[in-house]
């Protein structure tokens, strides 16, 4: 990243100009890791949320995966589509529907994870797996705390 070292020093001492520069260049790395095994962003979190927490309402599954209801209809529908989620009318409740993975969906996840991993080995290239470990909690910590309310 030749811009990089070129910027002025003042831009490489501010760290929302370098995780701005950083997302940038994570934002390309994963749509074509994405692009690769013919999914998007979206359809990773609600794969993985359905893997991990089982069956949920489509409200809850874009609750847990931060996507707002407007994105979450067609992303589940995309997801339907291919045959990796089942929407079922939910007994308890015939206003909302349960969305579960299948047994399809549950391999893309994994040509998802596998994707994903070359990616984020490509963008961390440069790190130790400590370093990497160190960097994704210090991340994870700053994101938990952007999210707390009233910000």
């Amino acid at each position: 990243m030749k811009a990089i070292s070129q910027a002025p020093a003042r831009l490489r001492a501010t760290p929302s100009w370098l995780v701005t520069q950083i997302a940038t260049h994570t934002a390309r790395l994963v749509s074509r890791a994405l692009a690769s095994v013919d999914a998007r962003r979206y359809h990773f979190a609600l794969l993985a949320s359905l893997d991990e927490f089982g069956p949920l309402s489509q409200a809850e599954l874009g609750r847990r995966c931060g996507i707002d209801r407007s994105y979450i209809v067609e992303a589940v529908n995309e997801l339907a589509g291919a045959g990796l989620v089942v929407r079922d009318v939910d007994a308890a409740d015939r206003r909302r529907n349960t969305i579960t993975v299948t047994p399809a969906g549950v391999r893309q996840l994994h040509r998802i994870e596998h994707a994903l991993a070359e990616a984020q080995d490509s963008l961390l290239a440069p790190l130790e797996p400590g370093e990497r470990e160190q960097l994704t909690a210090l991340l994870e910590r700053v994101l938990a705390h952007r999210l707390t309310p009233g910000d």
